[in-house]
């Protein structure tokens, strides 16, 4: 999908293209992200088969039983992995939690890199045999097509393409199956509860695949909410706030939300999968010397990736 400011980019031009196809992607990766923060990428080399088969199994797994889903619940791993359950999470500087349940599945290092040690093992879902294996493949395409997102991103920031390669092998991203469930009395909950209230995402970019409905909104910068038509083919992409202190606001982290739905369709579910793309803890968010000048001063304090995330998940109440 295409709209005036959610420019529609081929992923495959880009990765299989010629060195003028390639700079040219990279120059409206660029623009997109400085303009709306947002774009939808089409030829990125998921299957149909395969985002069905992941849909199906992310329906199936918020279908189980609470007592079931709660055995893979572990509050001390401040929702990073398995499952968390509704009320727990809540858009920094809102009141109310979001109306949403959700599964986390991480990084799984097979190469004997030591980065494992700082990660927490998945939760394996015993109830559903092919749960683990289609998130773990869709997250392993999803983390592919990030690396090359950040390579364009590198050359449109002029540094060298492999800049971003070392510090997103075997970094900490995360795939997120979210459930924003039905609403059975609508008169029941705070008048400020919403499937996901106004907020930006953490990470360096994250790579969002379609929505089983519509809902989501992304302010622009005219200070409109647009809203985002749900398409399970395209992946939409938007911008962290890791990457905005990287950048020093030169690529900015756009604020969105999941709204509620019209009345009559307040006792249906959405079900959505984004994928958080993020570094490796040790990754220095320091702004880059090239995005400060006198009229763009530094406008954030050095931190690394691990610090950050620490702090934005005591800011949700994922951490306590």
């Amino acid at each position: 999908m295409s709209t005036p400011y959610i420019p529609c980019l081929d992923l495959g031009s880009y990765i299989n293209g010629s060195a003028e196809d390639r700079k040219k992607f990279s120059d409206e990766l660029g623009r997109a992200f400085n303009d709306s923060g947002f774009v939808t990428i089409t030829n990125h080399g998921l299957s149909q088969e395969l985002i069905d088969k992941l849909y199906e199994n992310i329906k199936a797994a918020f279908s189980l039983p609470v007592e079931t889903k709660r055995k893979y619940e572990k509050p001390e791993l401040a929702g990073q992995r398995g499952y968390t359950s509704a009320g727990k999470e809540t858009a920094k500087g809102a009141k109310t939690p979001d109306l949403k349940e959700f599964w986390q599945i991480g990084q799984e290092v097979i190469d004997g890199d030591p980065v494992k040690n700082e990660y927490p093992d998945n939760e394996v879902l015993e109830e559903l045999p092919e749960f683990n294996k289609v998130t773990g493949d869709i997250y392993k395409k999803l983390e592919e097509n990030g690396t090359h997102l950040l390579r364009a991103i590198a050359t449109y920031l002029e540094l060298p393409i492999n800049y971003f390669d070392k510090h997103v092998h075997n970094g900490n991203s995360i795939l997120r199956g979210i459930h924003y469930f039905p609403i059975e009395n609508p008169e029941t909950i705070p008048d400020d509860a919403v499937r996901a209230g106004a907020h930006e995402d953490i990470n360096l970019i994250t790579l969002l695949i379609g929505a089983s409905a519509d809902g989501l909104e992304v302010l622009t910068r005219s200070n409109e909410w647009l809203p985002i038509k749900a398409h399970h083919t395209d992946i939409v992409v938007n911008v962290g706030d890791m990457l905005q202190r990287l950048t020093n606001n030169k690529l900015k982290s756009t604020t969105h939300r999941v709204v509620n739905p019209p009345r009559e369709l307040m006792k249906t579910s959405r079900f959505s999968v984004p994928f958080f793309l993020h570094p490796r803890s040790d990754m220095d968010l320091t702004s880059l010397p090239s995005t400060i000048d006198a009229e763009h001063p530094k406008a954030y304090s050095d931190m690394t990736a691990g610090e950050y995330l620490d702090e934005r998940l005591r800011e949700i109440g994922l951490k306590k």
